[in-house]
């Protein structure tokens, strides 16, 4: 009798004791964390969207290899402008001029693969031919430089025939050794973040609307869970599932398709770092969707509204540079642009994350708007 009754004692006091501890908001924010990864695991859609879309693109371009029928020629400071070759080279389609570099930024981009070749017209001080043309060509872009010494050839053949002059220009080439880019090397960045903005944006739209829609996140203010706590687990959770899903894009790339890590897992955690980044910023654009949508149905259409622009306009497919003077601008404000730019960046040319700063500060001041818009709309019931 006396034993059991200070066995009922105790369990009060113990009962007593654990209601006076202060609600611990850590524990609670993990396991929501992790019930909210188990979800997603399940959900069809995520896989589809994270891992399933950009593998099929990666495999696709993988397999095409390094084609491009564009060849980038920049032309030296202090060429001449004016001589009938580079109004010849203006007229061909496949040759895309580049004009204002210096010749500091003209060095790094033929040893790193992103120009193909630099072109150098001046007069000649004997006389005869007119004018001299010199040639550097990227070692990087092998099938461009054949491409372009084929269309020199004939662009000279046809200007020296032409003129009464035995010859007006005489052709000098030289190559400049540097690393192979690939077209794998563009395209996963862009497929990594396209993977990232879609699982940020309808992820993170559908699952919050949802909690409202069902009345979990009323029922979690009858508990003393912080309304922190419930964002921030679903956040980590949404994290955790973006950045095992990039890590399998990149080793798949390098693995199977010889993808560019210059500095081998440093690389790889740099880029990492900047999906977090990334996925953080596009989670505020999947909160204010879900703060936006009346109802389930009309979620994909405001998602796509915020990601066909990115998607096409961002470089996921092609360089920006490829599209109109009137267009750049415009792909330019889109922070899917600086990510992809930053990973490309950080990838092939082995840049660190002080030297993609711009575009980290960019995506960070875009997560600021975003989220302060997301404040305004976002509903909790």
């Amino acid at each position: 009798m006396y034993s059991s009754t200070l066995l009922a004692r105790n369990g009060v006091r113990d009962n007593l004791s654990a209601m006076n501890k202060p609600y611990n908001n850590t524990k609670a924010t993990l396991a929501l964390a992790k019930a909210s990864f188990r979800s997603i695991m399940r959900s069809p859609s995520a896989v589809v969207f994270t891992l399933a879309f950009p593998l099929i693109f990666i495999l696709v371009f993988g397999f095409l290899g390094g084609g491009g029928v564009r060849v980038d020629l920049a032309i030296a400071p202090g060429s001449d402008v004016t001589n009938p070759v580079i109004g010849a080279l203006e007229k061909v389609a496949v040759v895309n001029l580049i004009k204002g570099k210096e010749q500091k930024e003209l060095q790094i981009g033929l040893e790193k693969g992103s120009i193909d070749a630099v072109i150098d017209v001046r007069k000649n001080p004997a006389g005869i031919p007119a004018y001299r043309a010199d040639v550097k060509y990227a070692g990087a872009s092998r099938d461009k430089a054949n491409i372009l010494k084929s269309i020199l050839n004939n662009v000279l053949y046809t200007i020296n025939t032409k003129d009464v002059q035995p010859s007006v220009a005489q052709l000098n080439e030289s190559t400049v050794t540097g690393r192979v880019y690939r077209t794998i090397d563009f395209i996963l960045p862009g497929q990594l973040g396209f993977s990232l903005l879609s699982t940020g944006v309808f992820g993170t739209a559908f699952v919050f609307f949802s909690l409202r829609q069902t009345l979990v996140i009323k029922r979690f203010f009858a508990t003393p869970v912080k309304r922190s706590s419930i964002v921030l687990g679903e956040g980590i959770a949404r994290i955790g599932f973006a950045l095992i899903g990039a890590l399998f894009i990149i080793l798949i790339g390098h693995f199977f398709f010889s993808f560019t890590l210059i500095h081998g897992a440093v690389t790889v955690i740099n880029m990492l770092l900047l999906a977090t980044i990334g996925v953080i910023v596009f989670m505020g654009f999947g909160f204010v969707v879900s703060g936006l949508a009346k109802s389930e149905s009309t979620i994909p259409p405001i998602s796509n509204i915020i990601t066909l622009p990115q998607f096409l306009l961002s470089g996921t497919f092609f360089s920006i540079e490829a599209f109109p003077s009137w267009l750049q601008p415009i792909s330019r404000a889109l922070p899917l642009t600086y990510l992809n730019d930053a990973m490309r960046k950080v990838a092939f040319e082995g840049a660190g994350l002080w030297d993609v700063k711009q575009q980290i500060l960019i995506m960070v001041i875009w997560g600021f708007g975003i989220y302060a818009v997301a404040v305004k709309v976002f509903k909790w019931e």
